[in-house]
């Protein structure tokens, strides 16, 4: 028998591909019985009208597939809320994509529009599943770093970062990780630089309804000259606790979305239908003061970690939206942040996320996410736990 050698091997990406700090943190808490504040898998109560309406609509039988564009009913209810919130009015029919979650907006978006070798800016601190999608895609991802500690928005680095690969841009707004949420006016400096360079925009909406004080949610989509560029993403995963249901959706001009559905059908066929329904149910009769109530809720919260990490020792970046906290891990033993949020969990048995996480190698290194997602008592106990260490 001739000895061959294989040539049976990974792809060029794979090597380079390594499982999520996120995930990782993850698993290391539960092995230990800690309190997770790594992953964002808000696990606060289900709205009993989308609970109800998904096992109503399995119970009667509708359980096989959807359109590929999803149910009816809940892309009407997304157009009429769209409308209401930001004055956009968009087409049920041909302009509104039921996708599996918002991450598969962003697949079939980015395989519909974009090509191998295209530049995407992305600003840092970065969400991790934005970077790596692009990577999946052989799309090079260009980072532009925010500034601290408020993570403006620079405009003359976004206008050095585009070359004449760049082809778009991804705002995150309000953000993961650092709960940024871009001004009105940074957004409109923003439009007029895609406008000037003929850029689409990618945004992800996810956490919208998850907005403290003063600030105020603003879709790019909503301003003059950016109804055609932009990819609006959301979904709800966040506002809806439901996050392993994988139901969101996109809203592009209707040029757009038939290819964007085309891949998201390769992928996924559909979102689950039954809990399609159910959320469908939540958008329909949900109250305003239902959203409301959920940001005073994720705001309360916010303040326990806020003051039990300052506490602690651990100075936090307070943020306006979203439900993370970046906080200063400089007085935590260890040579980096991983090393750093593994010292935390070990000393606490609370889990964090290293920070470099969502920057460029180098970056990050003194900061630690956490995700104050949490159920009251659990939230609690990692405060408690937090000052322990002071």
């Amino acid at each position: 028998m001739v000895d061959t050698v294989s040539a049976l091997r990974l792809s060029e990406l794979a090597p380079r591909v390594l499982q999520s700090e996120i995930r990782a943190m993850s698993v290391a808490c539960d092995a230990m019985g800690g309190v997770n504040l790594a992953q964002g898998v808000c696990d606060t109560e289900v709205p009993a009208v989308v609970a109800e309406g998904a096992q109503k609509a399995i119970r009667d039988g509708l359980n096989i597939y959807t359109r590929l564009d999803g149910i009816a009913r809940l892309r009407t209810a997304i157009a009429a809320q769209v409308a209401r919130t930001h004055g956009i009015e968009v087409d049920p029919e041909r302009e509104v994509l039921i996708t599996s979650g918002a991450t598969g907006a962003f697949q079939a978006a980015s395989l519909a529009l974009l090509n191998p070798g295209d530049e995407v800016l992305v600003f840092e601190p970065f969400y991790g599943y934005h970077l790596n999608m692009l990577k999946g895609m052989r799309v090079v991802p260009v980072p532009v770093a925010l500034v601290a500690p408020a993570w403006e928005l620079d405009l003359e680095a976004v206008r050095a970062a585009i070359t004449p690969k760049t082809r778009a841009v991804v705002v995150n707004t309000p953000s993961n990780p650092s709960g940024k949420i871009f001004t009105r006016k940074e957004l409109e400096g923003l439009a007029a630089v895609a406008v000037e360079f003929d850029l689409f925009v990618f945004t992800d909406e996810i956490y919208e309804h998850f907005v403290y004080g003063g600030a105020k949610h603003v879709s790019p989509m909503e301003l003059p000259g950016m109804r055609e560029r932009t990819i609006l993403m959301s979904g709800f995963s966040k506002t809806f606790s439901v996050t392993g249901w994988r139901i969101g959706y996109l809203i592009a001009d209707a040029k757009w979305v038939g290819s964007i559905g085309y891949f998201h059908d390769l992928t996924y066929v559909c979102a689950p239908a039954p809990l399609q329904h159910g959320v469908a149910d939540g958008v329909e009769q949900l109250p305003p003061s239902y959203y409301t109530g959920l940001a005073q809720d994720h705001e309360a919260k916010r303040t326990m970690l806020v003051d039990a990490l300052r506490d602690a020792g651990m100075n936090p970046h307070v943020p306006d939206g979203a439900y993370y906290i970046l906080a200063d891990a400089s007085s935590l033993q260890g040579a980096n942040a991983a090393e750093k949020a593994r010292t935390l969990l070990r000393e606490t048995g609370v889990g964090s996320v290293a920070g470099s996480a969502f920057f460029r190698p180098g970056g990050g290194e003194d900061l630690l996410r956490f995700c104050f997602a949490k159920k009251d008592a659990d939230l609690a106990d990692a405060c408690r736990r937090l000052r322990g260490r002071a």
